[in-house]
């Protein structure tokens, strides 16, 4: 990202778990696979879990499309990356 530009581009997800969140992660499948769990209190559990996905899905979504666009004036490599460097560039001319 360049600085002192807003539109240089997105941060890359993280997709690495925390050692707290593996942590918890192990805790719940060990619960999850206990004999004394009951299946209707998973079944709350997976259906109360979606329900936050969707919401956060549709807050993801309103946050994007509401998002300020750049300015049309702006250069339309907003990565900050020369083309020239990321890979062959495929024209076709006709």
């Amino acid at each position: 990202m360049k600085k002192g530009n807003p539109y240089s581009g997105i941060p890359q997800p993280i997709t690495a778990l925390t050692v707290e969140q593996d942590l918890k992660l192990r805790l719940l499948k060990d619960g999850i696979n206990s004999p004394e769990t009951d299946i209707e209190d998973i079944k709350t559990v997976f259906l109360a879990l979606q329900k936050q996905n969707f919401v956060l899905i549709n807050s993801l979504n309103n946050l994007l499309a509401k998002w300020p666009k750049p300015p049309m004036t702006m250069d339309p490599n907003i990565t900050g990356v020369d083309p020239s460097k990321s890979g062959i560039l495929f024209v076709n001319k006709n």
